[in-house]
């Protein structure tokens, strides 16, 4: 009887260490796991730095010329403000002078449409 006691508290104790075993993986895994994960937060932080850097030089880039742009064409409206005022300086005189002597040299003329009262038509 002694043997079997001896036996089974052989075999508890085996089961012990195999449960403590089992209980340090799991622990040894939860622990790997939880610094893969950390790794991968650090290497997620640093790839999002690198994407919003490389986004605000683009976005710098675009905006810079977008203020260029709108720098080009205010003076080029500016441009084209002056030559028309320079061609209506110009040109003011000559128009008025046309208009006034087609206004006041009045040519009396039957227009084409009028028929007599007396006239059959064509």
């Amino acid at each position: 009887m002694a043997s079997q006691s001896q036996g089974i508290h052989q075999l508890l104790q085996a089961e012990k260490r195999a449960k403590d075993k089992l209980e340090e993986a799991k622990k040894r895994k939860v622990k790997h796991i939880r610094q893969a994960k950390d790794e991968a937060m650090l290497e997620v932080d640093g790839y999002r730095m690198q994407r919003d850097k490389e986004f605000r030089m683009r976005q710098s880039k675009v905006m810079g010329s977008q203020s260029n742009l709108s720098e080009e064409i205010e003076e080029q409206t500016q441009e084209k403000i002056k030559e028309l005022n320079e061609s209506y300086s110009n040109c003011v005189e000559s128009v008025l002078t046309q208009v006034l002597n087609m206004v006041c040299d009045v040519k009396p003329e039957i227009h084409q449409n009028y028929r007599a009262p007396h006239e059959p038509p064509p």
